[in-house]
């Protein structure tokens, strides 16, 4: 076994480890949490040394990175998350590859990923991310729509060819009445879950948490965790 490897191995056990126990503690069943390691900044290689360690959800947060790595490892029966802010200029590329895009927040990139998605004969999921920061009508620092503005957005998705709508996505906000509360914000995001699954009942995916909120997530009903530094390790400084 390689040092990576072996890095990666205990890693993973421990993050592993640490959702069995959040499951345990909220009364939920592990097979109700799906982990997606966000492997952004890494190289193809981690992507298939963590799929043979078992792991088959992925996420990206850059084209850039994303698009040559996912075709390095295409060949793997991975899904794709892309979570990262986009702009409509790259919706053509990550439908190429994405299976889910976590990060769906305004009618325009609806319209860009359904043209892509119809093009390359491809149905994408989509979680509208939810801004718990944004005022009526904004959009968040960390972009996400204005909890407002979720039900036309998942209107929208629902009547786009190539779309599905799978859920609601959030990024503890830094700022704003939640910020520093991240179990509050996750208990909120499950509040606008329960409404969207009144108009949209198969939209019951809920994608929340990260490394070092993962049990906060879990806790308030999280379906999916996102998780990097965790697994991977802390990330080299770019540039």
């Amino acid at each position: 076994m390689t040092d990576r490897r072996a890095q990666l191995a205990v890693n993973l056990a421990q993050v592993e480890e640490r959702i069995a126990s959040a499951c345990a503690s909220a009364g939920r069943a592990r097979e109700e949490v799906t982990l997606i390691v966000v492997t952004k900044t890494y190289p193809a290689s981690d992507v298939r040394i963590l799929h043979g360690l078992g792991v088959r959800h992925v996420a990206e947060n850059r084209d850039q990175d994303a698009a040559p790595k996912a075709a390095a490892c295409a060949d793997l029966d991975l899904t794709w998350h892309f979570v990262g802010q986009l702009q409509t200029n790259k919706v053509r590329s990550v439908a190429g590859y994405a299976d889910v895009v976590q990060s769906v927040d305004r009618v325009k990139l609806v319209t860009a990923l359904s043209a892509a998605a119809g093009r390359d004969g491809r149905e994408l999921g989509c979680l509208i991310q939810v801004a718990l920061d944004a005022g009526s009508g904004a959009r968040g620092e960390r972009g996400g729509v204005s909890p407002d503005g979720v039900e036309e957005l998942a209107v929208a998705v629902e009547a786009a060819r190539g779309l599905r709508l799978d859920g609601l996505m959030t990024v503890a906000p830094l700022a704003g009445p939640y910020a520093g509360r991240q179990r509050a914000a996750f208990d909120r995001l499950m509040e606008f879950s329960s409404r969207l699954r009144g108009n949209h009942p198969a939209a019951n995916m809920v994608s929340a948490g990260m490394s070092a909120d993962l049990e906060d997530a879990v806790a308030a009903g999280a379906t999916h965790v996102r998780v990097g530094t965790a697994v991977l390790g802390v990330r080299p400084r770019l540039g």
